[in-house]
């Protein structure tokens, strides 16, 4: 199950770590008078019912001021492209510029958003400015007293996080399509070809590999797990029949020459480019690695943070395999877990994202939505190996039912 991440925003002092306390019901943040108190993104895991698995993540005052200020800031807003639902706070008559400027960021991303009028046991809201923010976003107001408390406060959170698990429920995002929804039956058979190298994680399979099997045996269908060194003996055998092999990427070019033409084949990456979204992009922006010049500049993203050996995938084998196909001078920068791309987007000329196992749905699209609103062509690990290992229609051939 994906983690739901909610990012609480909002002007200094208005009690966004207040909310953040009441919600977890635990001094989570730090609650002062002072304003900007909060100086970080403070993230709080915890379960909410009928969500599931929760980040609550409290930010620094949108009104920061000076040099760290600004500073603070920006490491607000880059907390935008990592949550799945915005919560913004704010009191008395400030609505202002600065909640504007984030309701166009939250917009930019097409987050569902929840407005959040707090103190209202100083101030109540002004029916003009509900009314205003109703016209203007569609959006009506919750009113707040995070110092309430007993039965009071207990029926604020519970209508607060109602209000959020109904914007979530209702996002385009909210449910990822399983892998194989659409291309197996119940009763095909699967196999799945799983490589045991120096990449492999110790004593366990990838996830990837972990979730396809899952969903085979929710559908009904059997699934078969091997290594690349067993396929001659699992084709040699003529009464068995596989209906689709599904393989790592980085065995792509061993397993083709394997597996018969007539097998539907494709990679765990692939699957995932069609259930995480961003495919319609993937599938315009591969082709463009036959277009790439000496001295171009590739964005590899990494969804997860790892030790990277000599056998990287991300670092190693496909900078060194883009090189040899294209035959070009080519520049790597690889950017991982979700840290910020320093350099800007236009800078380069393909952005290759992970399979993106570890992120949600919607942080996937995050990720990408800077280099797909510059026009810079996007694409994924399996997608590009199978393009230059020369099996990029085969292999995508299976997705397109």
């Amino acid at each position: 199950m994906n983690t739901v991440n909610i990012g609480i925003f909002g002007r200094r002092n208005v009690g966004k770590s207040s909310i953040i306390n009441a919600v977890t019901g635990q001094d989570t943040a730090i609650v002062s008078d002072r304003p900007g108190t909060t100086t970080d993104p403070v993230n709080k895991r915890m379960e909410i019912f009928g969500l599931g698995p929760c980040v609550l993540t409290d930010t620094a005052g949108i009104d920061d001021a000076g040099e760290l200020g600004r500073k603070r800031v920006a490491a607000t807003e880059a907390v935008i492209a990592r949550i799945d639902v915005a919560v913004l706070v704010f009191a008395g008559d400030s609505f202002g510029e600065e909640e504007k400027r984030l309701m166009e960021q939250f917009r930019r991303y097409d987050l569902p958003i929840v407005l959040v009028y707090n103190k209202s046991d100083e101030r109540r809201l002004a029916p003009d400015i509900a009314e205003r923010l109703f016209s203007e976003y569609s959006l009506w107001v919750l009113e707040f007293s995070a110092k309430a408390g007993g039965e009071e406060l207990k029926a604020e959170v519970a209508a607060l996080t109602e209000l959020i698990r109904d914007k979530v429920a209702s996002s385009p995002y909210a449910n990822e399509q399983p892998m194989f929804s659409g291309l197996v039956r119940e009763g095909e058979d699967v196999l799945l070809v799983c490589p045991i190298d120096s990449e492999a994680p110790t004593g366990r399979l990838i996830l990837p590999q972990v979730n396809a099997i899952r969903n085979l045996l929710d559908i009904g269908a059997v699934a078969t797990v091997a290594q690349p060194d067993r396929l001659s003996v699992l084709f040699s055998d003529r009464e068995r029949r596989f209906d689709m092999v599904v393989t790592d990427s980085q065995a792509f070019g061993e397993v083709a020459m394997a597996v018969p033409e007539d097998v539907p084949l494709t990679s765990f990456s692939m699957l995932l480019a069609r259930s995480k979204g961003c495919f319609k992009e993937y599938c315009a922006g591969t082709p463009r690695i036959s277009t790439l010049r000496d001295g171009d500049r590739i964005l590899i993203l990494e969804s997860c943070t790892h030790h990277a050996s000599c056998d990287d995938i991300g670092r190693v084998r496909i900078p060194a395999l883009m090189r040899k196909f294209t035959g070009k001078a080519l520049e790597f920068d690889v950017v991982g877990g979700l840290d910020t791309v320093e350099r800007p987007v236009m800078d380069y000329a393909l952005v290759l994202q992970c399979g993106g196992c570890m992120i949600t749905r919607r942080q996937l699209y995050s990720r990408l939505l800077p280099a797909i609103e510059a026009g810079v062509p996007v694409s994924n690990y399996g997608m590009a190996i199978s393009y230059m290992k020369g099996i990029y229609d085969r292999a995508l051939k299976p997705l397109l039912k």
